[in-house]
């Protein structure tokens, strides 16, 4: 597997996570892979083969060569039909929203087709861009000056939305929305409703998503050597918690899912 990570423009730093791309040739003997939510919506070019993704045990649709990859709520399984050849844009929670007029919740836990949120012609006219490039930074070039012109048609993400994912960021996902709002009732029914329309889910499963984003970190990176100090760091009740939380989001447990052979797709992402 090649996998590999840019940094965006400047003036989208703040929107945009990173770029990647990862090349696979194919391989008869290759396994499922399990994707696990990460609280970011992502845009993919696929030039290489067909990608199932499994809605069961043995039923799968095809993505779309180019999509939006919108928050999910659970992990799931992908697997290539032939030979990977991706180019992705990552962005940050509050990133997306900028660039389409649709409510975010409408694109939760399923593959948007680029037409469907730009039109038919400009998306076919941005892949088509995005094929005929003839390196990844070409690419980047090209996207770049996309997102850059409907930039300029923005939406306005609120201030609660917006400081509500500073919050989570900085503490890993750790801060309950309660102690956000300081207990308000009536900022939690607004923060709710503006949070499904410009994020895509609620507060609470970003913070669960982030939490697991970083807690996935410590594990593979081996920064803490028992499970019991992970859930110290990450702030769980305790390790029950912790290895309860993880298997509701990933389907396995922390020791089951570091020997997986269906996780290592995720864990070359996090590494």
């Amino acid at each position: 597997m090649n996998y590999q990570t840019y940094k965006p423009h400047k003036d989208l730093a703040s929107i945009v996570k990173f770029y990647w791309t990862l090349e696979v040739p194919f391989d008869p003997k290759n396994q499922k892979q399990k994707i696990v939510p990460d609280g970011c919506i992502e845009m993919t070019f696929n030039f290489g083969d067909k990608i199932k993704r499994y809605t069961s045990e043995t039923e799968f649709i095809l993505h779309p060569n180019a999509m939006v990859m919108g928050q999910r709520t659970k992990s799931y399984y992908i697997l290539p039909a032939g030979n990977v050849d991706t180019f992705a844009i990552c962005f940050y929670p509050i990133g997306f929203v900028n660039f389409v007029k649709t409510s975010l919740d409408n694109l939760v836990d399923k593959e948007t087709p680029l037409a469907e949120l730009f039109g038919q012609a400009e998306a076919n006219e941005l892949e088509q861009q995005m094929i005929q490039a003839t390196d990844s930074q070409e690419r980047i070039n090209i996207i770049e000056a996309f997102l850059l012109k409907k930039l300029n048609e923005k939406n306005t993400i609120s201030n609660i939305v917006k400081s509500t994912v500073d919050v989570l960021l900085k503490t890993n996902g750790t801060t309950p929305i309660n102690v956000i709002l300081k207990d308000d009732v009536s900022k939690r029914r607004q923060l709710e409703r503006h949070f499904r329309k410009q994020i895509g889910i609620s507060p609470k499963q970003l913070g669960k998503a982030i939490r697991l984003q970083t807690t996935l970190n410590l594990l593979l990176n081996k920064k803490s050597e028992t499970l019991t100090d992970i859930a110290y760091e990450r702030e769980y009740f305790d390790q029950n918690h912790f290895i309860k939380d993880f298997k509701d989001i990933v389907g396995f447990t922390p020791k089951e899912f570091l020997d997986n052979e269906h996780m290592a797709l995720s864990v070359l992402f996090y590494k």
